[in-house]
């Protein structure tokens, strides 16, 4: 395909001819640009590298500033400092968005900005594509999400929003670390889409020419391994679920799951509140969250609610009296409650069909954070069912703003049990409730040779970033979400 450049375009792959090394094999550095911007003046033999971000070119002497993703440092060139032929190098082939290695001295300027005297300056990479106008950078949402990298080179709040993420996933590593978790990996290729109830992603193997599975969770697997005798377990994994897309779901998405032996649902929702309480306080240095024009305070102890209780409290709709599919939907309807399902209602089971009706009329409303507790048993086929109602289970989802963050229970570990609640959900997949659960023998095959009582719980990163950062859309979060192609090629 023939490509059209603008003028821009065209007079910078001129420059690149006149360059006598345009692409070094490397340049050694001995300071960071975060590291140089701290330095003592008068530091000398400083050598630093980055990509040209503002350049002021005047006559015997310029001004340029290089940076990367953590930081900027000013650079002054002058023609006596470098060289007339280097210099004229410079003014006549380097442009902005251009990457430079420096060499020099550190001073001070009389404004106050930290300086790198330059006693010579390389070229490192050519800028083929001008970068966007340095006030406003990438405007266009849609250019944002496709060209993230020209968004991180312009926008400083992108810049600090992906360096949180990365010290939000260091942090919950190291406070799990500090408990004896122990990290591991699981497959993303799956033969059965098990672990939660949502419809998952297809492929096709050709080395083994079977139909396959992108995970929709990592759970069975993680639980496989407490029963290969790891007692504290977690992962940070990409899931996929190939269901409906807005400002708080991805079909792709990170999610973090962690498993411990000999625990029960209530003592995670001490770890999990204590977890927070700790990341949050150590990001922000305050545990009072903005999400909008409100400010959440995620101290102290946080409400629990059952799942009936908090459905009542935004509806008359009480599930204790409406327990069966006919009847809670029928009431639905006569409620006139519009539920805009992926799935017709009529082809949920019960336990879909309230959790439809809980995310329409309760879930949006909640600001939190809180805890719901005490689900349906058909909502919920991996949880162990509560010793004093077994319609229930012992599970809680923590909701922060409408947002589902966390989802927790204490495990199924009976194999009997399991395998007669999985042969229900493929009963009702089979009845075209597609986000029902399939059979999975290999997984209670695992579970017959032995599991101790655990409890388990999951995460969204996304979300909780989502959360945390105050973002419109969960793609804001995301580095590279996917999109849709804007040309073949």
């Amino acid at each position: 395909m023939e490509r059209n450049f603008t003028e821009q375009e065209l007079v910078r792959r001129e420059k690149l001819k006149n360059i006598k090394q345009p692409y070094p094999e490397k340049y050694e550095i001995n300071y960071s640009i975060k590291e140089a911007s701290v330095l003592e003046d008068e530091t000398t033999g400083v050598r630093v590298a980055g990509r040209i971000v503002l350049m002021r070119k005047m006559g015997k002497m310029s001004f340029l500033t290089i940076g990367d993703i953590e930081g900027r440092i000013q650079v002054s060139v002058k023609i006596d400092s470098i060289g007339e032929e280097a210099y004229q190098e410079f003014k006549e082939n380097f442009d902005l968005g251009d990457f430079i290695g420096v060499e020099g001295e550190i001073f001070t300027t009389h404004t106050g900005e930290k300086t790198v005297r330059a006693s010579s300056i390389t070229f490192l990479g050519k800028a083929l594509k001008p970068l966007p106008e340095k006030f406003h950078g990438l405007e266009d949402i849609e250019m944002i999400y496709r060209n993230r990298y020209v968004d991180l080179i312009t926008n400083e709040e992108s810049k600090n929003k992906f360096l949180l993420r990365s010290r939000l996933l260091w942090e919950i590593r190291s406070y799990l670390n500090q408990l004896g978790y122990v990290e591991i990996e699981t497959p993303i290729l799956n033969n059965k889409a098990s672990g939660a109830t949502a419809k998952p992603f297809v492929t096709h193997h050709n080395a083994l020419d079977i139909d396959l599975y992108l995970r929709i969770a990592p759970e069975t697997y993680l639980k496989r391994a407490v029963v290969g005798g790891f007692t504290k377990v977690f992962e940070i994994a990409r899931c996929f679920r190939n269901e409906g897309m807005d400002a708080s779901h991805l079909q792709d998405f990170t999610m973090i799951e962690g498993y411990g032996a000999y625990l029960n649902y209530e003592d995670n929702m001490k770890l999990l509140r204590e977890m927070l309480q700790t990341i949050i306080k150590n990001l922000f240095g305050t545990l009072n969250v903005q999400i909008g024009d409100k400010v959440v305070d995620m101290s102290g102890e946080w409400e629990v609610i059952t799942f009936r209780d908090l459905i009542l409290r935004y509806s008359s709709i009480d599930i204790d009296v409406y327990s069966t599919k006919e009847s809670l939907l029928n009431k639905i309807k006569e409620e006139k409650i519009d539920i805009d399902s992926d799935v017709p209602l009529e082809n949920l089971g019960y336990g879909n069909l309230v959790d439809q009706l809980y995310k329409k009329v309760a879930r949006p409303n909640v600001i939190g954070p809180l805890y719901m507790t005490s689900h349906p048993i058909s909502l919920s086929p991996l949880a162990r069912a509560n010793d004093e109602n077994p319609l229930l289970t012992d599970r809680f989802q923590l909701i922060i703003n409408g947002a589902e963050i966390i989802n927790a229970y204490s495990e199924l570990v009976d194999p009997q049990e399991q395998e007669r609640r999985l042969l229900q959900q493929a009963e009702l997949k089979a009845q075209g409730d597609e986000e029902a659960m399939p059979m999975d023998y290999d997984y209670i095959e695992a579970m017959e040779y032995g599991m101790p009582p655990i409890s388990g719980w999951g995460m969204g990163i996304d979300r909780l970033m989502q959360l945390l950062t105050n973002s419109e859309n969960i793609k804001d979060c995301i580095l590279f979400p996917l999109m849709k192609p804007v040309h073949k090629d």
